[in-house]
């Protein structure tokens, strides 16, 4: 064995968790808080799926017939305005919700961690230019930014993407590039420069395996927040359009007989609800699972 293979072997970093408790993640499903919060997110997730086999009756036929009938054994949330049974277009308002919560931290995640890995290995000029303009986004509030882009954008599912995600983008670079700093000064990372290894690969072998515990964190408590975030856009018309349902303008429709038939309104609001809670609870099961203090 070489000088050059010992130093590899004995500055090789640890693999993603392995100073961790090993049953650490065993505490994910011990608590029973967290197991419901996964069992309604998976829940959802199949309603959102097919939601063609369970929804009861077509989400946009209207039937003047049966305007604003309360529950019952036929509708059991009731309808809506327009005879549209409720249920329905709850159960197909999930989609669009859970698609968008999803995806626009997925994105946000993909290349705020690639910007923030970026500015904390190379500092300078990209350091400073980051943190400025992540300071100046941080300034206003998600809902603020998304409400301004949207409206720039236009209504839309794919322009609704786009402008939670960059509302969420500064949040995941402020935490990769204060993770990828801490990482950079581990002795590990010097052996690799000293090794001659390219800043690339150091950046995917050694670093993003060791920073992937906060993003990952980060990423599912903003799950919560993006749906949020949709239901409010859909409810200020910036968000899925009408007919087709999202939670959102299923609140905004259900206003204007909110005295008379409130069952659009307390269905929707109870599927944002239950949704965000169930998301907020497993971001703090997961946060706790990767948390570096922990010990038994």
């Amino acid at each position: 064995m070489t000088a050059t293979d010992g130093l590899r072997l004995d500055t090789a970093p640890p693999a993603a968790g392995a100073t961790r408790r090993p049953g650490a993640w065993r505490k994910l499903f011990a608590n029973p808080v967290t197991v419901i919060g996964l069992a309604f997110i998976a829940v959802l997730c199949l309603i959102a799926i097919f939601a063609p086999l369970i929804a009861p009756f077509d989400p946009l036929k209207q039937n003047i017939l049966a305007m604003s009938r309360p529950p019952s054994a036929v509708n059991w949330f009731g309808t809506d305005r327009f005879g549209r049974d409720i249920l329905s277009r709850v159960i197909y308002g999930a989609r669009p919700s859970l698609a968008l919560g999803i995806t626009a931290p997925l994105l946000a995640g993909v290349l705020g961690t690639v910007i923030g890995m970026l500015a904390g290995y190379f500092g300078g000029w990209i350091d400073r230019v980051t943190g400025r303009l992540s300071d100046v986004l941080m300034a206003f509030p998600s809902l603020l930014i998304g409400i301004m882009i949207a409206a720039a954008l236009g209504p839309g599912f794919t322009n609704l993407v786009i402008a939670i995600a960059f509302a969420f983008l500064p949040r995941f670079i402020r935490v990769a590039r204060a993770s990828t700093m801490a990482v950079k000064a581990e002795p590990y990372v010097d052996a690799a420069i000293a090794l001659g290894q390219r800043p690339w690969r150091i950046l995917l072998q050694h670093v993003l395996p060791n920073i992937s515990g906060p993003l990952v964190v980060v990423a599912t408590l903003w799950v919560a927040t993006a749906i949020r975030i949709e239901a409010s856009l859909s409810f200020l018309g910036l968000g899925t359009q009408p007919p087709e349902p999202s939670w959102g303008n299923i609140i905004r429709d259900g206003l204007t007989e909110m005295l008379v038939s409130p069952w659009s309104v307390i269905t929707a609001g109870c599927a944002v609800t239950i949704c965000v809670l169930a998301f907020n609870m497993v971001g703090d099961a997961i946060r706790d699972v990767l948390d570096p203090e922990s010990r038994d």
